[in-house]
């Protein structure tokens, strides 16, 4: 479902030029859960916004499902990636001055030409699994982060995708909506049966996955399965 191949990115900074990726390669097969560990600086949110193709790299190609992404012209990229990714922001990234309803069809909104009803009845049941039935009507300013979060994830979940990224999804939330929302993640991905990769420093948060690649300095230094910790996963 994901290949990266002699993936590099370097930065100019000043006189220097920064290497943040030193060269990764490996392949995630559909339905895989892969952790992506490492430092503060590691490399490992860059590497993410490039699966995602919110950047490009400065040497190797990523491929979605078959379709090699780096170098596609943005408007060729926008179909692939909306049709093909979702994404949960560690910020949430809500349109402040949309609805959770309406945040969670936006996706849908840009990327299908279908019925409005269908695409509302599909954010109305994604909501309600997340447990904001009653919030539909509320603005990002009216929920509290994990609520956000929850919105978050319903979208990131709106058009089917076969591969959902997470950047530290639960970073900005306390212990006990961190573990909520990390259930319905969990919850979510295995109803859908989608790919997940999500980036992390929480090596408890880690332990869930069926895979973790850690990085050090722009390159891999292990890649393990592993026995997945067992969590209340309805």
């Amino acid at each position: 479902m994901i290949a990266v191949e002699g993936l590099r990115k370097s930065i100019r900074n000043g006189a220097r030029t920064v290497d943040i990726l030193k060269g990764i390669d490996f392949t995630v097969p559909a339905g895989q859960f892969v952790a992506i560990m490492g430092s503060s600086g590691s490399g490992k949110s860059t590497l993410l916004g490039l699966l995602a193709g919110l950047d490009t790299p400065s040497a190797g190609d990523v491929r979605l499902n078959g379709t090699a992404i780096s170098y596609l012209p943005e408007d060729k990229l926008a179909r692939v990636r909306g049709r093909t990714v979702g994404f949960v922001f560690q910020s949430y990234q809500l349109v402040p001055t949309l609805t959770a309803l309406e945040n969670v069809l936006l996706p849908y909104e840009l990327n299908v030409e279908g019925s409005e009803r269908d695409g509302e009845q599909r954010a109305r049941e994604l909501l309600e699994s997340v447990g904001l039935s009653g919030r539909l009507d509320h603005y990002p300013v009216q929920l509290s982060g994990g609520e956000q979060q929850r919105v978050a994830l319903a979208r990131a979940f709106i058009l089917r995708p076969p591969i959902v990224l997470a950047d530290e999804p639960t970073g900005n939330l306390d212990s006990a909506n961190g573990s909520h929302v990390l259930e319905l993640l969990l919850r979510l991905n295995r109803v859908e049966g989608t790919t997940l990769v999500l980036v992390t420093h929480d090596p408890v948060l880690a332990g869930y996955a069926d895979r973790r690649i850690v990085l050090r300095d722009g390159i891999v230094i292990a890649d393990e399965l592993q026995q997945p910790a067992e969590l209340a996963v309805r």
